[in-house]
């Protein structure tokens, strides 16, 4: 007797074991997903259920089958294709009459990822959608594996520390910190360190080529250290906002426009606060004349930082590149840089030299 020519009386199939029925493609290993894709992930150790059982029915395959299985909180369930229907759950088995359909008791809407997606964003659509176990399926929606929650937590917890690594301005690596010699430790952050050390050569390159501004007003250079330190500041707070909205859902890269004119008004709003003290700090210090240059400044500088920290995470992600490369501190020294211009710009403006 097939499972398509079920008897009237269903408790005559009660007594009787079902058929291991277990799609073959789950035994396949995940080597051939590519690298970091959920596929590799998951676990083919599932236990399946064809949605044309009863309640009874699947209950008893899951106490038969279910020590053999990673996880039985959520279950599988495909058709007659071997695709996926959608999940049920161990608590609505247990819960429900043991005649009823197991179709009725389907979540149909439930999330699910392809194999080739990233292992990342499987986990936190995990984490979002609030679930035990993700169903993997490949490009014809035929059931590949589940991607439990420890696993989840794995790759979430793998990937901050790379995303940590990335915005210090260090390489990612693994490893216990206290077990690592001081030449590992120092090997890991001196990449990253030289090439911020040559992007800075551009914040000397802006001060030679506005040298004759300086001759002419030297108490400008009292506040440079405040302006690009201030301006640095604000990019990197942008730049740390947007990866983390990257890495969580709250914003795609579709939303590049929102973020750049969103991120636009926060800095120049920052930026007028700041000015405030700054006007107080310069009428003080040098006098009217140069705090009105550093407070427009602020202004300018503090809108640009934001909106370059806050958009270069998305530009990345577009350009199939881990927002985390744009780190705080290359953002940071690319605003030192056009900080300086603005700054001997606004000067120049201002004082009309």
């Amino acid at each position: 007797m097939t499972y398509t020519q079920l008897p009237e009386d269903r408790h005559a199939l009660h007594a009787r074991p079902l058929p291991d029925r277990r799609p073959p493609h789950l035994t396949a290993g995940p080597l051939g997903f590519p690298e970091g894709s959920v596929g590799r992930c998951a676990t083919s150790e599932v236990l399946v259920l064809e949605e044309h059982l009863t309640v009874h029915q699947a209950l008893e395959r899951v106490r038969r089958e279910g020590a053999d299985a990673e996880t039985v909180y959520t279950l599988p369930v495909v058709d007659h294709g071997r695709r996926l229907s959608g999940v049920v759950s161990l608590r609505e088995l247990v819960l429900s009459p043991p005649d009823d359909d197991l179709a009725d008791h389907v979540v149909r809407g439930a999330a699910r990822a392809h194999a080739a997606d990233s292992a990342e964003d499987a986990a936190r659509l995990m984490r979002e959608s609030d679930a035990l176990a993700l169903p993997v399926v490949d490009d014809e929606e035929r059931l590949v594996g589940l991607l439990t929650i420890d696993d989840a937590v794995d790759v979430i917890e793998d990937a901050d520390t790379e995303d940590v690594a990335r915005q210090s301005g260090a390489a990612p690596w693994a490893g216990h910190y206290m077990a690592a010699s001081v030449w590992q430790l120092a090997r890991y952050r001196v990449v990253w360190l030289l090439l911020l050390l040559l992007a800075a050569t551009l914040t000397v390159t802006v001060t030679e080529a506005f040298e004759s501004t300086l001759e002419k007003v030297t108490q400008l250079a009292t506040f440079i250290p405040l302006l690009i330190g201030t301006g640095g500041n604000a990019g990197a707070q942008a730049a740390t906002a947007a990866v983390r909205a990257l890495a969580v859902g709250e914003v795609r890269v579709s939303d590049l426009p929102a973020v750049v004119w969103r991120e636009c008004r926060v800095g120049v709003v920052l930026g007028a606060i700041l000015a405030g003290l700054g006007l107080v700090l310069g009428t003080l210090f040098v006098g009217a004349h140069i705090a009105v240059v550093v407070g427009v400044a602020l202004v300018i500088i503090c809108g640009w930082a934001a909106t370059v920290g806050g958009t270069m995470p998305l530009l990345a992600k577009r350009l199939h590149i881990d927002p985390a490369v744009v780190s705080a501190p290359m953002v940071t020294t690319l605003v030192d840089a056009t900080g300086l211009v603005i700054y001997f710009l606004t000067a120049r403006a201002v004082l009309g030299i």
